[in-house]
C-alpha cells in the first residue's frame, strides 16, 4: 500500500467515527401561553471530519438544532452525545467547559470585543482555559497566521473590514483545537465576494481534517459542504451527501 493510500484509509476510518450523536431530540418552549415544538424528534449522527450544512426555512428548527449541538441549549427529551459523552444532564459550568474546549463558534455577527486587538480577541478562549501566557502566544500566532492576518495582529477589531473580522472569529474558533467548528450564517453580514473568500478558508480548514457544521439559508453557501441536512417543522426533511 502506498503512503497516499495509507493516508486515505486512515482518513476514511476517522470519518467512520460519529463525533456527535443526536437521538429522538425534542425541544419545547413557551412564548407566553403558546407552546412551541421547535424540534419534534430529531436523530442525527455526524462523523469526524465531515462537512455538513444544516438548512431550513424560518421556524424549521435549524437554529434550535444549532444551539443544541453547540451546548447553548439542552433538549426537552432525547439524548445528545458529543465524543461519546452525554451532555443532557450536565451543569451550566460543565456545558460552558464543553463549549470552550470542544466547539469553535463562528457567528454571523462576529462577536468580537471591539476595542482590543486581534491578538487579544483570539487569545480569550485560551485565557478562560488557563493556558500559560508563553504557550498562548505560540498558539495565537499560529491561528492568526492560518487565516492570513499576521500583519493585522495588533489592530483593534473595530479597525478591520467585515471579512477580516470574520477571519479573526475563525482564528479564535481554532485556538482550543475544538472537535467541531460550528458556523452560524458565517457569510450573512458580508458581500458576496468577501463571503466566497471566507468559504474558501472554511474549505481549507475542512481539507486539514476539521469537522465543520455550517448553518445557512443560502444554497450557494451550503453547496460548499459535502452533506446537506434540511429541516422543516422541527423534523429532518432530507439528508443528502455529495
Amino acid at each position: 500500500m502506498s503512503v497516499q493510500e495509507s493516508v486515505q484509509v486512515t482518513r476514511d476510518a476517522e470519518m467512520s467515527e460519529a463525533i456527535l450523536k443526536i437521538k429522538d431530540v425534542t425541544r419545547t418552549y413557551f412564548m407566553g401561553d403558546q407552546e412551541v415544538n421547535a424540534l419534534r424528534g430529531v436523530s442525527l449522527n455526524i462523523n469526524k471530519g465531515e462537512y455538513v450544512a444544516i438548512m431550513g426555512p424560518s421556524g424549521s428548527g435549524k437554529s434550535t438544532l444549532m444551539n443544541t449541538i453547540g451546548c447553548l441549549d439542552v433538549p426537552t427529551s432525547g439524548s445528545y452525545h458529543l465524543e461519546g459523552v452525554g451532555v443532557n444532564e450536565m451543569s451550566e459550568d460543565q456545558l460552558a467547559e464543553i463549549r470552550n474546549e470542544k466547539i469553535g463558534f463562528v457567528f454571523q455577527t462576529f462577536n468580537l470585543v471591539p476595542r482590543v486587538s486581534v491578538f487579544q480577541n483570539v487569545e480569550l478562549p485560551l485565557i478562560y482555559k488557563g493556558v500559560p501566557k508563553r504557550k498562548r502566544r505560540e498558539i495565537v500566532e499560529k491561528a492568526i497566521a492560518s487565516v492570513g492576518l499576521e500583519d493585522r495582529s495588533d489592530h483593534k477589531s473595530n479597525e478591520l473590514s467585515g471579512g477580516q473580522r470574520q477571519r479573526v472569529a475563525i482564528a479564535r474558533a481554532l485556538v482550543c483545537e475544538p472537535s467541531i467548528i460550528l458556523a452560524d450564517e458565517p457569510t450573512g453580514n458580508l458581500d458576496s465576494k468577501t463571503g466566497e473568500e471566507i468559504m474558501v478558508l472554511m474549505n481549507r480548514l475542512h481539507e486539514k481534517g476539521h469537522t465543520i457544521i455550517l448553518v445557512t439559508h443560502e444554497d450557494e453557501i451550503a453547496e460548499h459542504a459535502h452533506r446537506i441536512v434540511r429541516l422543516r417543522d422541527g423534523l429532518i426533511e432530507s439528508d443528502t451527501r455529495s
